[in-house]
């Protein structure tokens, strides 16, 4: 038993050390919940009074690169080269920067009216929060003006309002917004509340939005989005974390499993792929669902320390067991059968 326990502790540093960017190197991610969001909170809060607005007119040149033509960037919100619109245009050269008809300027996607306070106005000479650059991205600027401060919800298809006075970013672009709106309301706080750039209800008793954490697993990372965090970091000094691992964002806020690109809460467990432990981040309840044909007699909770803290039986198709009152974090959950056990990562939030 402490074998298993040792050999998954050891497979968990690993991954942790290997599997991440060397960014986040000192940060300490065993924890969960708010203390998960505080450690990354710490990490991306950084003082940056020199980078200004004026800079991210060549910043996106760079982050914002379309993938498929280098003389180009591709337009948040956008969808369309073809249909004679340039409002709804997808990309466009660079150079095609400005304030007229087919050009494009700077959206902040948390719009800047929508902070509590306010960003106020920003001129090229403008730092802080109205220069983050994690936070701005090349908009036509009709399209821009579209969707002016309108707050985030869902919808399906491409950009444009939905329900009383909203605002849908399109099917290409939610998951690009959902995480962004993290990284905001990470390095801001309530400042940046989720709720003050968009609808919906939140998710338990946190403040972010559930269709922010639906948009986060059901548009995963892109190539555009992996091209900005390299850069923001030397040039600015963070990165979003929520791009860099998407289920960073499940660890601390629960909802559907986003995409965990670390495989921090993927290990093979040695035993039947048709062992499943469900909700995993769990609040009260978790769920064993065996359809492998083995009868699963006992289950033994360990913290990751390899300290036992619950155990108990098992039997049937579905077993459930209590983790109520268990303390916040992760845990390595062994099930055993007469032919052998599986062992599976679980959260508990």
């Amino acid at each position: 038993m402490k074998k298993i326990v040792l050999t998954l502790l050891i497979l968990i540093a690993t991954q942790i050390t290997f599997a991440q960017q060397a960014y986040y190197d000192d940060v300490d991610l065993t924890l969960t919940g708010i203390d998960l969001y505080f450690e990354l909170q710490d990490k991306i809060d950084i003082t940056n009074n020199t980078f200004t607005y004026g800079e991210v007119r060549d910043v996106v040149k760079v982050t914002d690169e379309n993938p498929a033509a280098t003389n180009e960037v591709l337009l948040v919100y956008g969808f369309d080269n073809g249909d004679g619109n340039c409002t709804t245009d997808r990309s466009r050269d660079k150079e095609d920067f400005g304030g007229t008809n087919c050009e494009y300027n700077r959206e902040h996607v948390f719009a800047r009216s929508n902070a509590d306070p306010e960003m106020g106005s920003a001129n090229n000479s403008s730092t802080g929060i109205r220069a983050d650059p994690h936070n701005l991205r090349p908009s036509d600027q009709s399209m821009n003006g579209n969707r002016g401060s309108k707050k985030f919800a869902d919808g399906s298809g491409t950009a444009g309002d939905v329900g009383s006075g909203n605002w849908f970013p399109g099917d290409e672009w939610k998951g690009d917004v959902a995480r962004m709106m993290m990284y905001m309301y990470t390095r801001y706080s309530n400042r940046c509340l989720p709720s003050l750039n968009g609808a919906g209800p939140t998710q338990g008793s946190t403040n972010m939005l559930q269709v922010y954490l639906k948009w986060n697993a059901e548009d995963p990372v892109s190539i555009l989005e992996d091209q900005r965090n390299p850069h923001l970091e030397v040039v600015y000094g963070n990165r979003n974390p929520f791009i860099d691992n998407p289920y960073l964002a499940t660890i601390i806020w629960g909802g559907p499993p986003a995409e965990d690109r670390w495989n921090l809460f993927d290990i093979d467990d040695n035993f039947y792929n048709s062992v499943a432990v469900y909700p995993n981040p769990a609040t009260s309840t978790v769920y064993v669902q065996n359809d492998s044909g083995v009868k699963l007699q006992r289950y033994v909770l360990f913290d990751v320390f390899g300290k036992k803290v619950l155990e108990g039986s098992l039997g049937g198709n579905s077993n459930r067991l209590s983790v109520e009152t268990i303390a916040q974090g992760m845990y390595l959950l062994e099930l055993q059968s007469d032919q052998g056990s599986a062992v599976k990562k679980i959260i508990v939030n």
